[in-house]
């Protein structure tokens, strides 16, 4: 749960874009809102589509669902790297294991409007060393799905960087692979460049101590740029700390435009065409 006031809705953006990445079942906000609430707060503020990400079994089974209910909807399934370990150890809640918990995400990944693998990838900040060698191993079953089925690989990656990377190398990363939520340097950034990744900017690059993640985007091409909320956590400045939501998407979005040096409109057009790009017809 992520309590708080919602904070006011900001200004329209001019073009409609795409949240990349969020996460509409999780309950937030002192007045929690449904899906149809939060897809017309987004449509009021020129957020027209979003990527919905479940990446627990329930979760998972509850976007698959959703995608059917909501044109406004695509969908991305996984285990999460801070879950698989527990599946893979027999600790997890569901008390179902990591081969029957994966089997079910690549099922539900076969739905064709579930258009993402992920998030996957690892996690160094929750997961201690115990549970690196399940964080990888999944982290492979899940780059070898995208593959199969061509579809998006997002990328969840904290404190394990170079880890990361190495993984995508030595495996070989799927055509369409985007790091959600970059929270890289700009040589990483660079280097994900290279290599043809996109990255996902959510509210950090608005933070004020944001400076690195706004030399990393100012690095990247725009049209490898794609912009998030990961809602309702990584709420966008001035309303840091309050639930965030995908209505707030223009906050970002503003401060992308500003760090590329183009205007809004160019940024909108640029972040929806690569949308498209990637995840095909909504």
């Amino acid at each position: 749960m992520r309590p708080g006031a919602w904070p006011a809705a900001p200004e329209a953006l001019a073009v409609p874009v795409v949240d990349n990445h969020t996460h509409l079942d999780f309950p937030a906000g002192d007045g929690p809102l449904d899906v149809a609430a939060h897809l017309a707060a987004a449509a009021a503020v020129g957020v027209d589509r979003l990527v919905q990400i479940g990446c627990e079994l329930d979760s998972a089974a509850w976007t698959a669902e959703q995608v059917d209910l909501h044109p406004q909807l695509l969908g991305g399934v996984a285990l999460h790297p801070n879950e698989a370990p527990l599946h893979a150890a027999g600790t997890h809640e569901s008390g179902v294991g990591y081969d029957e918990a994966f089997s079910r995400i690549a099922e539900l990944a076969r739905h064709p409007r579930i258009r993402v693998v992920g998030e996957t990838g690892l996690d160094y900040f929750r997961t201690g060393d115990e549970g690196r060698e399940a964080q990888v191993r999944s982290f492979r079953d899940h780059i070898a799905l995208a593959k199969e089925l061509d579809l998006v690989l997002q990328i969840h990656d904290r404190d394990a960087h170079a880890d990361v990377l190495d993984v995508l190398e030595r495996d070989g990363a799927p055509a369409r692979t985007v790091f959600h939520c970059f929270s890289g340097d700009a040589g990483m950034a660079r280097l994900c460049g290279e290599r043809g990744y996109y990255l996902s900017f959510a509210g950090p690059v608005t933070f004020k101590n944001g400076h690195a993640l706004r030399a990393a985007l100012a690095v990247t091409d725009l049209d490898r740029v794609l912009v998030e909320t990961d809602a309702p956590f990584l709420t966008p400045h001035p309303h840091r700390g309050a639930p965030n939501a995908p209505y707030l998407i223009p906050l970002t979005l503003r401060v992308i435009a500003d760090v590329l040096g183009v205007s809004e409109e160019r940024a909108c057009e640029a972040v929806s065409e690569t949308s498209n790009d990637l995840y095909g017809p909504w």
